[in-house]
């Protein structure tokens, strides 16, 4: 593949910087993904905790704002899900651009 990059006007030292960036990209893509299912996590606690019965004025406005913070994570655990999916298929680009023939 050396010989190839070469051709190409590529150094050794430049592919071997590339793949690190790639492996780099590729594990941010996971960590985030990593968060993403602890958002999850933290929505099914908040679902357990909107089931309390309190009907007391006070327990109506403290599940009211649980749904609130719920709404909130939900869309910021789905804009980490879609962040990280982006992030894995560039990842995923940058080591097809290595590879001979592309």
């Amino acid at each position: 593949m050396s010989g190839i990059l070469m051709a190409a006007g590529g150094t050794d030292l430049d592919s071997q910087q590339c793949i690190s960036r790639g492996a780099e990209i590729q594990r941010l893509g996971w960590r985030m993904r990593i968060c993403a299912d602890q958002a999850d996590a933290v929505l099914a606690r908040l679902a357990q905790l909107q089931l309390e019965q309190w009907e007391s004025p006070a327990g109506r406005a403290y599940r009211t704002t649980l749904a609130f913070q719920a709404a909130s994570l939900r869309r910021g655990r789905d804009a980490l899900h879609e962040a990280a999916e982006a992030t894995l298929r560039h990842a995923q680009n940058v080591a097809t651009k290595l590879q001979p023939g592309f």
